[in-house]
């Protein structure tokens, strides 16, 4: 047994192929993961006692969700797994996690991110009203609780997550008022030549919008979003669009899910000093790794959808890769041949990526035309006008500074949510491209945490 110790972050398709490979190569290594069971976000498991099958739910995921799922019950006997554990800190060889209120820390040699993504967001006017979440807060709703968020649920954004969810909702018998897309069509069809690279994958996405349109739900494309409607004291009512022709149009629902494909968790990343990049494609900050997820920081590596968007076949590639790279780093045999195998197939995810980048892109745009009075931040329920006044009066052109003297991202959520959203907003005030504005560094605890504390008898 190989005695380097080597903490994955992670238990995701990307961390359980890395815990994989290293077994196979005679190491234990520690997996940490902050949710209570395996999967990540995409095979997310359902809680004890459910028993829905996996066609149901994961549908077209169904066999991939269960070969993860099986190959992690072989694993799980022969490493060393923490479940429901939260890694809010590190130092330079030692991580600081939570679990269950009790505070603990964790030595590593070698340590290997895999810590996925979450959903980007723009803002719109009114998203701070009750029954406005997330496009991957719907899914998680449907997949751990069987719950709709809504009686009567809007799909808008843009992306390949945005069907997915909305097939799962239909799927499941919820009522999907309409599916609204940011994207113009003509961007699909120029980007056709990159999206190829994975003719699977397109079909899958084609038949998922092919059974919205059978069920005859309402899908718009190229809207611009204007407005959720409702008040504070009942939530969302609807909400209200440009569409393409640039006609006005009011929806009615309960409940809104909204999201713009996703961005990569870099928190912990970037408190162990790892270099990140700017990504054109993609318009967003990226961890800067090499081609088997190196990064700058020698004895840290990444994986998966935390440091590049390819989706979860590719996680599973990166994590076999990763693991393979730190094995060649503590000077221990590799197939040179399953690597270069691995290195191919995310080849030719990344130009699928970059066609989907260019299908769905990032409306940037939309946070130029945000009015004054829409909240930017709605963790501190801060308006796009006062992150404006910190750009004209104070000057603020940089996001750390316009965080200090705005708050926004101060707040639970540590700016995943609005952080890019203030960039743009930033960017557009001041007049400069969004790289310019730089990112939001990130701050420990990475996620919100609580400790148990013991009472002293006086």
């Amino acid at each position: 047994m190989a005695t380097a110790r080597i903490v994955i972050v992670g238990a995701g398709p990307a961390g359980i192929r890395c815990a994989e490979t290293l077994v196979a190569a005679g190491f234990r290594p520690i997996l940490i993961d902050e949710n209570r069971r395996d999967g990540g976000q995409i095979y997310r498991r359902q809680p004890a006692g459910f028993t829905r099958d996996y066609a149901t739910l994961y549908g077209t995921e169904a066999a991939k969700a269960r070969d993860l799922h099986e190959s992690f019950d072989r694993l799980r006997g022969l490493i060393d797994y923490r479940p429901d554990t939260l890694v809010w800190n590190l130092t330079p060889g030692q991580l600081c996690c939570v679990s269950q209120g009790k505070h603990s820390t964790v030595d590593y040699e070698g340590l290997i991110l895999c810590t996925g993504a979450t959903d980007r967001l723009l803002p719109i006017e009114g998203w701070q009203l009750a029954g406005t979440y997330s496009l991957g807060g719907a899914q998680i709703a449907l997949k751990s609780q069987a719950v709709s968020i809504g009686h009567s649920v809007v799909f808008m954004g843009s992306g390949p997550l945005l069907y997915l969810v909305a097939s799962q909702y239909l799927k499941a018998g919820a009522n999907v008022a309409a599916v609204l897309d940011t994207s113009p069509l003509s961007k699909r069809i120029g980007a056709l030549p990159k999206l190829l690279a994975r003719p699977g994958v397109l079909f899958t996405g084609m038949k998922l919008l092919a059974q919205l349109y059978q069920a005859k739900i309402p899908v718009h494309l190229g809207i611009k979003p204007l407005q959720v409607l409702g008040d504070s004291a009942s939530g969302v009512s609807g909400v209200r669009i440009s569409t393409a022709r640039g006609e006005t149009l009011a929806v009615n629902c309960d409940a809104v899910a909204l999201g713009y494909h996703l961005r990569p968790e870099t928190q912990l990343a970037d408190l162990a000093g790892c270099r990140l990049r700017f990504d054109e494609a993609s318009s967003q900050w990226l961890l800067a790794v090499d081609e088997d997820g190196r990064t700058s920081v020698s004895g840290v590596y990444a994986a998966g959808d935390g440091s590049k968007i390819r989706g979860a076949d590719a996680a599973e590639h990166a994590g076999r890769l990763v693991a393979m790279a730190l094995l060649e780093d503590l000077q221990q045999p590799v197939d040179a041949g399953m690597r270069d195998e691995q290195r191919h197939a995310l080849g030719v995810m990344d130009q699928f990526r970059l066609g989907l980048a260019q299908a769905f892109p990032w409306p940037s745009a939309q946070a130029k035309d945000l009015p004054d009075a829409a909240i930017v931040c709605r963790c501190e329920m801060i308006s796009a006008g006062e992150l404006r006044r910190t750009v004209s009066e104070k000057g603020a052109c940089e996001v750390n500074r316009a965080k200090a003297f705005s708050r926004v991202g101060m707040g639970r959520c540590q700016g995943r949510y609005c952080s890019q959203a203030g960039a743009e907003v930033i960017a557009a005030a001041a007049g400069v491209n969004v790289q310019q504005v730089g990112r939001q560094r990130g701050q420990a605890p990475v996620k919100p945490l609580s400790m148990l504390t013991e009472e002293v008898s006086p």
